[in-house]
């Protein structure tokens, strides 16, 4: 063999050797890509598998979602995606697309994590709540006898409205003259009175009240008044009857709210009090010396009753400026009713142990009546 046979017949040989090892390198890269894209196509499908189920089928609680007008699919599974309604807005996307779901709405909605594409799905496309309508945010309890320094307070912690808020609205004379006009029934003598802490106190009625979003101090306000007005719609004829305009009869209730317990103690505390405007006596009632002195107690003394303000009934006769807090019906109805007129009591006392209420016709009569609830 020649020496241009033999190199020839070399290159041919590690030509092939080449040509194999490119085959060899060439399967393991096929096989490797083989592999990762059916890894690839594996984890995809989980992807789109776990997406498309709810977010937390435990969670129940409802996720107000705004869904804007001229949304379009993708604006809606962002806003979605961002809100934790959906996983994934991509998969969210693909699902309407392979579905062929169209006309989503506008509007407020109520979701879940719970919720299934689906559910939503079939949410966006019946609509929401308008997006002009007023949205709750939730709910503020005032308690029977509470008074404005205590609502202020329950409002701050319930709602967005501060105190400062609060009080500036109450203080608000354009709002209390737009409410004088509105409900003249309930408040002519209100706007009549002298001397008051706050012309709307016992005008806010104890209740259980809706707070919606971007809610002023003056529209919860203005809610609570009206409220009022609608539980002593019914009486106001009898109101007059009586003899008593609406500040005096809510501040007589007012009294009653706080110094009984009961609806029969109640009664007969109001003709407790009524006794004693009879016969021009002062209340001296506790609680208007506490009102006065913006604290509570439970024992005053005579540095306490001699307090100087219109509020402390134990030094001014009648009524004085105006309601101490916000008053019940029960106590409401207690005015109009009262017990035992004909009994003439003038005096009461409470067991603060037992909370049993004893009554007197004079002063020695209670004096006794205190020395046996003290032994």
């Amino acid at each position: 063999m020649s020496q241009n046979e033999f190199h020839n017949s070399n290159q041919i040989r590690k030509r092939a050797a080449d040509n194999q090892k490119v085959k060899h390198i060439s399967t393991w890269i096929i096989g490797i890509l083989a592999v990762v894209i059916i890894i690839t196509g594996i984890m995809l499908f989980k992807y789109v598998e776990t997406s498309l189920k709810p977010v937390n089928p435990e969670n129940s609680k409802i996720i107000k979602v705004k869904i804007p007008v001229g949304s379009t699919n993708k604006n809606i599974a962002h806003i979605l995606e961002e809100k934790n309604i959906i996983k994934s807005a991509t998969v969210f996307n693909m699902y309407v697309k392979t579905n062929n779901i169209s006309d989503f709405k506008a509007g407020i909605y109520d979701f879940k994590q719970s919720d299934t594409i689906k559910q939503i799905s079939n949410k966006l496309q019946e609509g929401g709540k308008p997006l002009d309508s007023k949205e709750e945010i939730g709910k503020v309890m005032i308690p029977e006898g509470q008074n404005i320094a205590g609502i202020k307070k329950i409002i701050a912690k319930k709602t967005n409205i501060s105190s400062n808020k609060f009080e500036k609205a109450l203080k608000d004379e354009n709002l209390f003259n737009s409410l004088v006009k509105k409900y003249p029934a309930l408040l002519t003598s209100a706007k009549e009175a002298k001397n008051v802490r706050y012309r709307l106190e016992g005008y806010l009625y104890p209740a259980t009240y809706t707070v919606y979003e971007k809610m002023t101090a003056k529209e919860l306000i203005s809610t609570m008044v009206n409220k009022t007005n609608q539980i002593l719609a019914p009486y106001y004829v009898e109101i007059k009857n009586k003899n008593y305009s609406v500040q005096e009869f809510l501040t007589l209730a007012s009294l009653v709210e706080k110094e009984g317990v009961t609806t029969k103690d109640r009664r007969m505390i109001a003709g407790v009090f009524m006794n004693r405007l009879d016969n021009d006596m002062p209340l001296q009632t506790d609680i208007s010396v506490m009102y006065a002195l913006n604290t509570h107690k439970t024992h005053l003394n005579n540095k306490d009753t001699s307090v100087d303000s219109p509020y402390n009934l134990y030094k001014n006769p009648g009524f004085g400026p105006g309601p101490f807090d916000s008053p019940s019906i029960d106590s409401i109805k207690a005015v109009l009713n009262p017990l035992a007129r004909e009994e003439k009591y003038l005096y009461f006392i409470a067991d603060l142990k037992t909370k049993k209420v004893y009554y007197s016709h004079n002063y020695d009569e209670q004096l006794q009546k205190q020395k046996e609830i003290n032994n």
